[in-house]
């Protein structure tokens, strides 16, 4: 037992990866093809990705949303997880890093069951009317500026139950401070999540955080 959460250096972290999951193969091309960008960094963990998915398979969901999805990876792993009817919509706006995606998504044959909406998240999220509690999972991994407006939204998108994951929650560890607009904006989201009464929630130090609320 431990009353504190133990420092993941790079040795455990490699330990993670080959013995803590079982990993899917075109989930460990895409980390390959992105450990030489510099930009690698904003592509969830593998750890990550297999809590995802175990949440995914725990909580039986079915219809997800993905704001941010960058090259795909937790898209991949969600919905690798999800019921063959499961079905993900992914909201960007990149072509180039989400033609990356969708070449991986193909190479693993769910592509089918993800729709990709390339424009402005709030404006994809406003032309989902009529679709409030429809959705099983919210996934927010975009501009960090907005993830209160995410979060607000997608609340609101979720059926009883649902769960609303936002990811880089604790920011590197900024947000006990914060001093720029990035990471006042997470705080603020962390904070407003931790009063709102229509969820359970809590901040797990999964990768740089990851904030979980259940709809009740």
């Amino acid at each position: 037992m431990s009353r504190t959460t133990l420092t993941i250096t790079p040795v455990i972290a490699a330990y993670l990866t080959h013995a803590g999951m079982r990993d899917h193969p075109v989930l460990s091309e895409l980390r390959a093809r992105m450990a030489d960008f510099s930009e690698g960094h904003m592509q969830v963990s593998a750890e990550q990705g297999a809590f995802m998915q175990m949440l995914v398979k725990m909580s039986g969901a079915r219809k997800g949303i993905e704001i941010g999805t960058f090259t795909g990876y937790s898209a991949l792993a969600t919905v690798l997880a999800m019921p063959d009817d499961g079905h993900l919509t992914c909201l960007d706006v990149s072509e180039e890093w989400t033609n990356i995606a969708r070449e991986h998504w193909q190479k693993a044959g769910v592509s089918e069951k993800i729709t990709l909406k390339i424009q402005p998240a709030l404006d994809s999220l406003a032309q989902m009317q009529g679709q409030e509690g429809l959705f099983d999972w919210v996934f927010i991994d975009a501009d960090k500026e907005n993830y209160l407006n995410y979060y607000r939204r997608g609340v609101e998108l979720l059926k009883s139950g649902g769960l609303v994951l936002v990811d880089n929650s604790l920011w590197g560890g900024s947000v006990v401070n914060p001093q720029d607009a990035e990471t006042r904006a997470i705080d603020e989201c962390n904070r407003f999540i931790q009063q709102d009464d229509r969820v359970d929630m809590v901040l797990l130090p999964v990768s740089d955080g990851l904030m979980i609320a259940r709809k009740r």
